[in-house]
């Protein structure tokens, strides 16, 4: 699902002999050891209906102090319907519980912009722009979204 998501996501972004070439098996590798090792203090949350997976949030501290909202993702052609929001208010209450006094941030491309104004619409502040280096190739701008620790809660989530 990680893979149909960048597929759909960054069609316009990636270049397509990265998103229909080494992408499956580096997804497939990275969720092998996230899952095998876990990080300790990370979490993954499941959306799952009828023992199908619909969507997924992965968080994980970083050496900063902060914590990383490293995916939310919804099945492509199931978004629009709640499931995001969901995903990340668990997420963000997650974090207030497990990690207190922490803030959580995560990293966007620039040209995702309905994630973009997703996490805009959920409380998240524009706290840095940066260019992403890519390990493929290539290079694209993105931001930086916090929900700072003061206001990490799914209160703040409409």
């Amino acid at each position: 699902m990680h893979t149909a998501s960048w597929r759909a996501a960054y069609a316009t972004l990636f270049p397509d002999h990265y998103l229909h070439g080494p992408l499956l098996a580096e997804r497939r590798e990275v969720w092998q050891a996230r899952l095998a090792e876990p990080l300790p203090g990370s979490a993954v949350f499941l959306a799952v209906a009828e023992e199908e997976l619909l969507g997924f949030v992965y968080l994980q501290p970083r050496p900063d102090g902060r914590i990383l909202l490293d995916n939310l993702h919804v099945r492509p052609g199931g978004t629009g319907r709640g499931l995001g929001t969901r995903l990340l208010r668990r997420a963000l209450d997650w974090s207030a519980g497990a990690h207190p006094g922490r803030d959580v941030y995560l990293e966007v491309l620039q040209g995702n912009t309905r994630a973009v104004a997703f996490y805009e619409r959920h409380g998240g502040r524009r706290t840095a722009s940066r260019v992403y280096h890519f390990e493929q190739g290539f290079e694209l701008p993105g931001y930086e979204y916090t929900w700072p620790a003061t206001d990490v809660s799914s209160d703040e989530v409409p």
